[in-house]
């Protein structure tokens, strides 16, 4: 009864009605309706119009940001969840090239009261839940942290499920969990740039890199594989603006190439999928797998390039 009760909580309108009672009947009715009872179609498409002010036209899909809504709906196994689960995806990672490529795993449990001090390791490491899209809450030092917060914190974000709000099915059916990884650091104690591989057909065509992540200057450069500068961008929002490209050009890595066969490796069983990378003096750490970048719902610019990109990413047929 218990399993029933637990499952009909976290998979159905019920945990909608029951939570936030302070909240006005209305709003937890459009909860109810907006996030659990419009077809995934329709709130795709309605997304899709909100962001870009046009029609998606799911029948003959043309740009990237088309053929990822395509994808969302059509391209659905249990791979992909598997992958999008980012403490089982390390098996997958273990198995296709070698766990050498996996940050430090230090602790994971499913209870956020087992996120005490005793259970965690003296240097700095980052929490995190293994089925939605947070950052993570990072620890350097211990000490100094408010441990009924991070739980209070966590306990939140167990019973959230990712699909609802963005209808990206590979989030729907992993099962929550905490992990705890080691903090990735520079020398200087800086957190390392995130390469971004965007793989489309199983060849890198697009590499994304992430400076100064969770700061107000933070930006966003655009390479191709043989680390030319790309004439787009594709931007996310930030509370000061936007993610866009710097004047600054970012150093070639060493481990460029390395970088993009094990990409390659890791796209095998995909149409598109972004592969995550952070490089430590050459080492290359594996940092995630991500089916839909921004959900697709984020203009590429100049326009022409939205279509050009899509060009590369042949959609099988649809029997």
């Amino acid at each position: 009864m218990r399993k029933l009760i637990r499952c009909l909580y976290h998979n159905t309108i019920i945990r909608y009605i029951l939570i936030c009672p302070a909240k006005k009947l209305y709003v937890r009715l459009y909860y109810i309706y907006h996030f659990h009872l419009i077809p995934d179609k329709i709130f795709i498409k309605q997304k899709f119009k909100k962001a870009f002010n046009y029609d998606l036209n799911l029948n003959n899909p043309k740009t990237l940001n088309e053929k990822i809504q395509w994808l969302k709906l059509n391209d659905r196994t249990p791979l992909h969840t598997l992958c999008a689960d980012k403490y089982a995806v390390r098996e997958y990672v273990k198995e296709k090239i070698g766990e050498e490529h996996l940050i430090p795993l230090v602790y994971h449990t499913k209870k956020p009261t087992d996120i005490v001090p005793e259970n965690l390791p003296d240097f700095p490491f980052i929490i995190k839940t293994n089925h939605d899209c947070s950052g993570g809450i990072i620890v350097r030092d211990k000490s100094k942290i408010d441990w009924k917060s991070v739980q209070k914190t966590l306990a939140k974000l167990l019973k959230q499920n990712y699909y609802y709000p963005s209808r990206e099915w590979q989030y729907k059916n992993i099962k929550p969990r905490i992990i705890v990884e080691k903090l990735l650091m520079d020398k200087k104690g800086n957190i390392p740039f995130d390469y971004k591989l965007h793989c489309i057909e199983r060849k890198v065509e697009m590499i994304q890199i992430d400076v100064n992540r969770g700061k107000p200057n933070h930006y966003r450069n655009w390479y191709n594989r043989y680390w030319k500068r790309e004439p787009y961008r594709w931007s996310s929002l930030k509370k000061e603006g936007l993610t866009d490209p710097s004047n600054n050009d970012i150093e070639k890595p060493i481990s460029l190439e390395k970088m993009i066969k094990l990409s390659e490796i890791l796209s095998g069983n995909f149409y598109y999928v972004r592969v995550d990378w952070y490089n430590i003096e050459g080492r290359l750490f594996f940092g995630e797998l991500t089916f839909h970048h921004d959900g697709g719902l984020r203009p590429i610019l100049p326009t022409k390039w939205d279509r050009i990109l899509g060009d590369l990413l042949k959609l099988p047929i649809k029997e």
